[in-house]
């Protein structure tokens, strides 16, 4: 290896390393704080026909959140006769996407197994006056 060659490698392996140093740094999801973020704005929307939260009323079936932030919510409504059945989905998942830290929500209707009052939080029991 000859002198020239030497400082070209030198010189690369700087280059390297520099631009190694100055790339942006993804900081690191914590999916659980984030889980827990996510239930806050769900929290945040009611239902249009009982005045409970769609989190405590028991209608988010299945809620994930990981590392890159994509949450994925499976959820029903009190009836499949909902007025809002619709659209209700689409105002969810803006909601988790108004996260900050959410990357990407996704929302599916299911309706298995139907909702019933048993699904209810105590929370909600007790908003109700059934407790």
């Amino acid at each position: 290896m000859t002198i020239f060659d030497w400082l070209k490698k030198a010189e690369e392996s700087g280059a390297r390393e520099i631009a190694a140093a100055n790339a942006p740094v993804t900081p690191a999801i914590d999916a659980e704080m984030l889980r827990q973020d996510v239930i806050q704005a769900l929290r945040q929307i009611y239902d249009p026909e009982i005045p409970v939260n769609i989190y405590d009323l028991g209608l988010i079936y299945e809620l994930d959140v990981d590392e890159a932030g994509a949450a994925r919510i499976r959820m029903t409504l009190t009836s499949p006769a909902c007025p809002v059945a619709q659209s209700f989905p689409e105002t969810v998942e803006c909601a988790v996407n108004g996260v900050p830290g959410v990357t990407q929500a996704q929302v599916e209707l299911v309706w298995d197994p139907p909702w019933s009052r048993e699904m209810m939080s105590e929370t909600a029991m007790l908003e109700l006056g059934l407790l």
